[in-house]
């Protein structure tokens, strides 16, 4: 990964405008920062807008590179998708299947 700073918005415009869009992780509007996943070509970049800090590009390597900073841009902001917690659920469904009984007829006695 290579990264180099960027002085104005203006020009990170310009790069997102020539380059595929991916994904964009976060907001200036309710946020400090934003940062846009794209491609040009063979290059995976990232483009970080901030308003509180140094804007910069960052190039990736290759895609898996790519990918890895995404989700953990993601999970820094909290647009990570949720996980559940599939143990409990299985659990639960363990005691269900042990408190199942058979339901008797039970109109003769009435």
């Amino acid at each position: 990964m290579e990264e180099i700073e960027i002085l104005s918005w203006m020009t990170l415009d310009a790069i997102k405008k020539a380059a595929d869009v991916v994904e964009t992780v976060g907001d200036l509007q309710s946020g400090h920062s934003k940062s846009v996943f794209c491609v040009i070509e063979d290059d995976y970049l990232e483009l970080f807008y901030s308003d509180a800090g140094s804007n910069y590009l960052r190039h990736y390597e290759n895609k898996d590179e790519f990918d890895v900073a995404l989700l953990d841009r993601k999970e820094e902001s909290g647009e990570a998708p949720y996980e559940e917690d599939h143990a409990y659920e299985e659990e639960f469904e363990e005691e269900e299947e042990e408190e199942e009984f058979d339901i008797e007829d039970e109109s003769d006695k009435f």
